[in-house]
Formats: C-alpha cells, structure tokens, sequence
C-alpha cells in the first residue's frame, strides 16, 4: 500500500506547476482556512470528506495540508485507504507555505 510522502512548501509550488491536475485538500478549521489558504487547496472535513472522495480524481495527486504538517500525515494515510494513490503531506503545513510567500 502506498505510504504518505512529504514535501516541503517549494517543491508543492513545483508540484502545481507542474501536474495542474493535483488536488490540494485542507484540513484546518473553517476560520483559519478562511483567514489564508494554499493555491486552490478546498477545505475537507467531516461535512464533504464522502462527497470530496466521491467525486476526486484518484489517480491525480493528492496534497493534504495542515496547520504544521502533523495531522496531514494521518489523514493522508486515511485517503490512501479510500483509494487516493499519490498523497502527500505538506511539511511544516500552511505555516511553512506562508513563510515561503512571506520570504
């Protein structure tokens, strides 16, 4: 079974440029995702995790970010379960994606 791979805030900015394609999943709450979000990362919880699944591309790459890049490995590993193939976990979460801006 595919393992959960992590990236660091540049190479998910390589990613996209790369495989528009990939997906990019949010997991922080709803006020912090709306007070800044990655790219066009959507916001997965609970409410539209089923229907997320339902209607993603499995095949595509999948990024699932965090606040510091920790709870994103589990979930990752959860969509890996569901079917996801490529997931990965951003390092350091949206804090390190909004350093890389910030810099």
């Amino acid at each position: 079974m595919p393992q959960v791979t992590h990236i660091n805030a540049a190479q998910l900015f390589e990613l996209k440029q790369q495989n528009p394609d990939s997906q990019l999943v949010d997991i922080r709450d709803a006020e912090s995702y709306a007070a800044g979000h990655t790219l066009d990362a959507q916001r997965l919880h609970n409410e539209n995790i089923a229907q997320f699944i339902a209607e993603a591309d499995l095949d595509a790459p999948l990024v699932v970010i965090c606040y510091h890049g920790i709870s994103s490995v589990s979930a990752g590993q959860y969509l890996i379960e569901q079917g996801f193939e490529e997931v990965y976990s951003l390092e350091g979460g949206y804090q390190a994606w909004a350093q890389l801006l910030s810099s």
